[in-house]
Parts: C-alpha cells; sequence; structure tokens
C-alpha cells in the first residue's frame, strides 16, 4: 500500500493558473510559484453572485482508530464537481509542530488530498510565520516599553501576552525573560505557546478585511496597569505595524486537489482553545465562487461545530444548508471498549456501545437546527453486518447515513455522499444558536455544557468565579468558547463513549478581546505541546533531488 506523500507525487499537477480558470478568477490570483496562488481578499466584494450552498463536516469524538474529517472534506468536494455541482473545500492551515510531532502531515490521505502536499505541510505561503511575527512584535515592543519608562505603568506581573513559535517545544511552556542585567530588560516570568494558539491566528480567521484586522489587533489586552486597568496593543501604537504583517497572510491561498478541483486554505486555529475553523474571509469567497462550499470544524461536534454554529457563523453572517458528521466502525468499536489491537475483528456489542457516542454528537447537531448527513468512512477491516448496524441505527435518528470511501477511491467513492448531501442542502434549515449574546457569562458556559457536553452541573473555581467577574461587566456579550479536551465528550479524557450528568469544572476564564471571545478552560488545555519520544520529524528525509519522505 502506498504511503499519502508518495501517491501525492504520483499525481501531475496543473499549474495553479488553470485551477483558478475554473472559476474564472486568474486575472485575480498572485502565484506563489507553479501550484500555489494568493487571491485578494477584497475579491469577495466584487464578485455579483448569490452565495452558493455551505456544507459544515464535522466528527464523533476522535481516537487512535482515526475518523478520516479532513480525507472526507477533500473527498466530498471532488465527488460533487463528480456529479456536476461546482464546488471547493475551504481548510486550515497545518501547523508545523503536529507535523513534526505526532500527527504527521494534514493534507487528507488517500486519494483525497491536497496538493502540493509537501508545501502545504511545509511553510507553505508563510501565514503563520506572519502570524507568529506578528505576535512577538507585541511581546517585544511589551518589553521594550517597560524598559524605557513604562509610561503606561504597566506592572510585569500582570502581563498575559506569551510569546510564540510554530513547533512543540515543552523547555519552552515556561521561562524567565529579563536576564543578563540591565540593558536586557526587566526579569520576569513569561512563557511560550505554539504559534496557531495564538490570538493573532484567531483574529486572522474571524476578520474580513485589513482594516478589521487592525482594529481587533487594537483591543487585544495585553496587561493590566498599576490602577488596574486594561492595557492593550492600540495602547502601545503596535497594532498598526502588526497590521503590516499581515498584509498578505490576510489573502486565502489556492491550491488543488488530487482530481484537480480548487481548494482554499487558510489560517489554523486550534479547536480545543479557540475556535477552530478557517477563515471567514476564505469561506465567504467560496461560497461567492461556487455552488457548494466544503468547510471543516476542528475535532468533534461538541467543540468544531459546536464553536462554528455558536460563534464563527454569527460572526460571518451565514449558515450551514446541511452538516457532514463523519463516524467509522473501528473508532465506534473504541467507544464501546474495544482495544486498538483488535479492531479488525467484528464486534457487534462493541459497535452497538460505541453508537451512543454517536448519538450525542446527532443529536447536538439537530438542536441547531441544521440537516444531518452521516458519512460512514469504510475501512477494508469493516464487515457488512456492522455497516448494517450503523444504518439502521442512524435511520432512527432521523438522519440519513452514507458509505464514504473516499481515501481508497477519491471523488468516485463519494459519489453516495455527495448526492446524500445535495438532497439535505435542499432541505430549509431553521438556524438556532443555544444562547443569545447577552445571557450572563455563567449562563453561556452552563447551556454548553449541559446542552453539548451532557454535563449535569458546572462548577466554577475561586479563579473563574473571579475573573468572570473581572471581565463580566466590559465582554459581557461576547461568545464563549470552552477549552477542554478533545479526547471526550466531558472534560475527562478518559471518558469514552457518552459521559452524562458529571459535574464539568471551569478552572479559569480569560478574554480575547480582539478575536471577540471569552475562553472558560475546563480542564488543564496544552497550548505548548511537546514532542514524543519517537516524532514525525524522525521519519521525514530528503534527497538529493529535493523529494521528500515520509511526511505521512
Amino acid at each position: 500500500m502506498r504511503s499519502d506523500i508518495e501517491i501525492a507525487q504520483s499525481v501531475k499537477m496543473k499549474n495553479i493558473m488553470e485551477i483558478a480558470a475554473q472559476l474564472g478568477i486568474e486575472k485575480e490570483v498572485i502565484p506563489y510559484g507553479h501550484y500555489v496562488g494568493k487571491i485578494p481578499y477584497e475579491l469577495t466584494k466584487k464578485i455579483d453572485r448569490k452565495p452558493g450552498k455551505l456544507i459544515l463536516v464535522t466528527a464523533i469524538t476522535p481516537t487512535p482508530a482515526g475518523e478520516g474529517k479532513t480525507t472526507t472534506s477533500i473527498g466530498l468536494t471532488q465527488a460533487l464537481n463528480k456529479i456536476g455541482k461546482k464546488s471547493i473545500v475551504t481548510l486550515r492551515e497545518p501547523s508545523l509542530g503536529p507535523v513534526f510531532g505526532v500527527k504527521g502531515g494534514a493534507a487528507g490521505g488517500g486519494y483525497s488530498q491536497v496538493v502540493p502536499m509537501e508545501d502545504i505541510n511545509l511553510h507553505f505561503t508563510g501565514d503563520i510565520h506572519a502570524v507568529t511575527t506578528a505576535h512577538n512584535l507585541l511581546s517585544a515592543m511589551i518589553d521594550a516599553h517597560i524598559k524605557a519608562g513604562n509610561d503606561l505603568k504597566l506592572r510585569p506581573a500582570s502581563i498575559y501576552w506569551p510569546r510564540v513559535m510554530d513547533m512543540n517545544d515543552r523547555a519552552l511552556r515556561n521561562i524567565v525573560v529579563g536576564l543578563g542585567g540591565l540593558s536586557n530588560g526587566q526579569p520576569r516570568e513569561d512563557r511560550f505557546m505554539i504559534s496557531v494558539a495564538s490570538e493573532i491566528m484567531a483574529i486572522l480567521c474571524l476578520s474580513n478585511g485589513l482594516q478589521d484586522l487592525k482594529e481587533r489587533f487594537g483591543r487585544i489586552i495585553v496587561g493590566r496597569s498599576e490602577d488596574r486597568k486594561f492595557i492593550t496593543a492600540e495602547d502601545l501604537k503596535a497594532n498598526g505595524a502588526m497590521a503590516a504583517l499581515m498584509k498578505n497572510a490576510i489573502n486565502p491561498n489556492l491550491v488543488q486537489t488530487l482530481e484537480h478541483t480548487p481548494a482554499l486554505i487558510h489560517g489554523g486555529p486550534f479547536a480545543n482553545i479557540a475556535h477552530g475553523t478557517n477563515s471567514i474571509i476564505a469561506t465567504k469567497m467560496a461560497m461567492k465562487l461556487t455552488d457548494y462550499t466544503i468547510t471543516e470544524a476542528g475535532f468533534a461536534a461538541d467543540l468544531g461545530a459546536e464553536k462554528f454554529l455558536n460563534v464563527v457563523s454569527r460572526l460571518g453572517e451565514f449558515w450551514p444548508d446541511a452538516t457532514v458528521l463523519v463516524a467509522t466502525v473501528r473508532a465506534l468499536k473504541m467507544h464501546g471498549g474495544v482495544s486498538k489491537k483488535d479492531l479488525a475483528q467484528e464486534n457487534l456489542n462493541a459497535l452497538k456501545e460505541g453508537l451512543a457516542n454517536l448519538k450525542v454528537h446527532l443529536e447536538n447537531l439537530h438542536k441547531f437546527g441544521v440537516p444531518v448527513v452521516v458519512a460512514l468512512n469504510r475501512f477494508p477491516t469493516d464487515t457488512e453486518k456492522e455497516l448494517e448496524i450503523v444504518r439502521e441505527y442512524v435511520a432512527k435518528l432521523d438522519a440519513r447515513v452514507a458509505i464514504s470511501e473516499v481515501w481508497e477511491k477519491g471523488g468516485e467513492g463519494g459519489i453516495e455522499l455527495a448526492e446524500s448531501v445535495v438532497e439535505a442542502a435542499e432541505k430549509p434549515a431553521h438556524p438556532t444558536t443555544l444562547y443569545e449574546l447577552s445571557d450572563p457569562v455563567k449562563q453561556k458556559i452552563e447551556t454548553i455544557a449541559k446542552e453539548i457536553y451532557r454535563a449535569g452541573s458546572v462548577e466554577f473555581t475561586s479563579d473563574a468565579q473571579k475573573h468572570i467577574k473581572l471581565y463580566g461587566k466590559q465582554y459581557k456579550d461576547l461568545p464563549v468558547i470552552v477549552a477542554k479536551t478533545q479526547a471526550s465528550i466531558s472534560d475527562d479524557p478518559s471518558k469514552k463513549g457518552a459521559p452524562s450528568g458529571y459535574t464539568l469544572t471551569i478552572r479559569d476564564v480569560s478574554v480575547s478581546a480582539g478575536a471577540g471571545f471569552i475562553v472558560a478552560y475546563a480542564g488543564d488545555i496544552m497550548t505548548m505541546p511537546g514532542l514524543p519520544k519517537h516524532p514525525s520529524a524522525m521519519d521525514i528525509d530528503i534527497n538529493d533531488e529535493g523529494e521528500i519522505t515520509g511526511l505521512f
């Protein structure tokens, strides 16, 4: 069996201008080499066309067995084009940390990939580096301001703004800066996060243009003054230069699938600490250019989809016409208690137990008034009995199920799914959010915890209560992003299946004023991952001809 990178390298790519010509925008695209292009963000406003339909792809709770959400998204857009529906997939950009860490490459798989796969996974057009530089410019200006007299009376101990880099490095999680004497600044504790966890990344993906981006940068809270006032990036006069660094990064990236259908890749916020979707700019642009836009929400429906529907859709002023919930028999059996080494064996009882996880996510999506199609991503070890159990179960839950074989067959393997999605998207959606922005902060958190995570109660630590009170006056009308584990519907990663009735603990609360949301922390969320004992980096190599191997 060929690896993903071997499959990607076996397909001859088309020049990016040919892909742009499919969309009628070849005069607008700025080429980045032969196979990647930048599309000016202003183009969306120039296109006089009614937006096409929007399809949101999400999944059941992830397991080591794999669900294939990105692969399904890419395969679905290829399949839609095959049945005569003009379609673009919009995806997040992979971060170098996961690429070289545990996860490996993140451009789909098998015969449903976006290419050039190597470039997309390694540096790409430099957007994440622009995020890193803009973020660290603000970090540098904070310490320079303190060194130069600190006119704003910023308290070093109250500085919230960390530093970032796009690589997993656990040694930088907690550091001390300013050592080495007076000329090097004032010593203080600091920390590093991975770049995609930066509020800069969230702002990039939630803004509507450069001016909006600059204004949002200005609202970033960097710390508090001696008289307890919030100090912002605008107070430091940093937001103009930060926005200048993002001049090109704000433009979506155009690439192609293995079947030469267009794809937009832009932004990459984490889903367990931010909103976990590609940019509003890219999504709106795709909707103006095609009949069907396929977009993906990070992790499972309790994280990515909930945030897309409660937060991103509000800000973007769009709503999905249908949702695809990706599941696999293998993952469902793991939720039913089967170990990874035994997944190839038929186990109908474990499968039935694990279906409870799918049921929760399906019920949650129905609460938002969106038609749902379950994409059952088929593996060779799946038996007909197992597939039939899932079909019958889903049919009883007011949803349709379609077998997807897009990893093995590309678009051809997604025809059933594409036809089901088209049919579902023709049904009227009844957009419903779970809470009003005017609801109290605590109430918004409790609503998400009980309605989506199925918690019986919510406990707020003293830190969380203190910070809700601190931010609640000025920022009470912002939506809420819950930062929690992706490995469980609950806040405990060891709880598989469909836990309910437990107590969810909110240990702290912060505000991302520039991005425009409040963050509630349920459990310990890692913002700077570390490399494992055997990272993917150990398997990646390059030869004299520049051919890369081992990248998934």
